[in-house]
């Protein structure tokens, strides 16, 4: 089992250099064998048999015998213009941002110097990087956010540290008489403005740069929400971003935080426990 935990990485490995070739869309089109897809991306035939020996073994691929096909969720999930594609959050910001950073974790928990994820960001082609990922992982909780909480009575959202603005283009959408504004880093409001305007709610949706623990807030707020952001922030800033919520919300106002939290004895959930590590550095 430990053995299993310290090999894990490897696994990560063999599906971002995958993702990077396309592979699991290739498969889908219709190529199988080894040969084959060895051709089709220019990869030496026995390091594509590796590869796919891997992919195998974790379970994103099944073979026939010399034929070899997407698992169901490698389908439904890691294909390039399905309706369902999530690879470019795992390809993009997982794997060219997060996995660096985790390299530093030691570092970290020895008080030494590191430049987080969240660093990374304040650089306008990083920020562009993990922005775009970020939309592509947060469709599918905005969607959900948006049929589980009812927001029908709501004027006006702020969306602290929002980035491209996905949860607000959803709920704006799902809410005609709704109108928004998101708050974030001066790197990251480019990127929110292009998919605003590409979802064509730019009229309903304005956008505040500045860091949402210094720059002002706008107040009298039906709904404030924090979307992954109170695991990303030092544990003094988070009483600070609450207390300014707080602020912000207009009498009997909605506040929703919707984040990685830990069950009260700190064992899980797992995905939960991961990614505040991750945080941390």
């Amino acid at each position: 089992e430990i053995s299993h935990l310290a090999y894990g990485f490897i696994g990560s490995k063999a599906l971002f250099a995958a993702l990077d070739l396309d592979l699991f869309t290739i498969l889908s089109k219709g190529s199988s064998t080894q040969s084959e897809l060895a051709g089709e991306t220019g990869v030496n035939p026995n390091k594509m048999a590796g590869l796919l020996a891997a992919l195998t073994a974790v379970g994103l691929l099944v073979r026939d015998g010399d034929s070899l096909a997407n698992s169901p969720a490698a389908e439904q999930y890691l294909v390039r213009g399905g309706r369902n594609f999530f690879g470019d959050y795992y390809r993009l910001q997982i794997d060219k941002q997060l996995y660096p950073t985790l390299e530093q974790l030691s570092d970290s928990l020895a008080g030494r110097p590191t430049k987080s994820i969240y660093g990374l960001i304040q650089d306008p082609r990083e920020a562009e990087l993990f922005s775009s990922a970020q939309h592509q992982g947060s469709t599918g909780p905005a969607i959900l956010l948006s049929r589980v909480i009812d927001l029908g009575d709501s004027k006006s959202l702020l969306d602290v540290a929002g980035g491209t603005g996905v949860f607000s283009i959803t709920l704006c959408r799902r809410y005609p008489d709704l109108r928004a504004t998101i708050v974030d880093f001066p790197s990251v409001i480019p990127v929110a403005r292009r998919y605003v305007e590409e979802a064509g709610v730019a009229d309903r949706i304005e956008l505040l740069a500045g860091d949402a623990l210094k720059v002002e807030w706008p107040g009298g707020q039906d709904v404030v929400l924090m979307s992954y952001l109170l695991s990303a922030v030092n544990e003094a800033d988070i009483d600070v971003l609450l207390s300014r919520s707080l602020a912000a919300l207009a009498k009997g106002g909605l506040l929703i935080v919707h984040d990685f939290m830990l069950d009260e004895n700190w064992s899980g959930p797992r995905e939960a426990a991961m990614w505040i590590l991750a945080s941390i550095v």
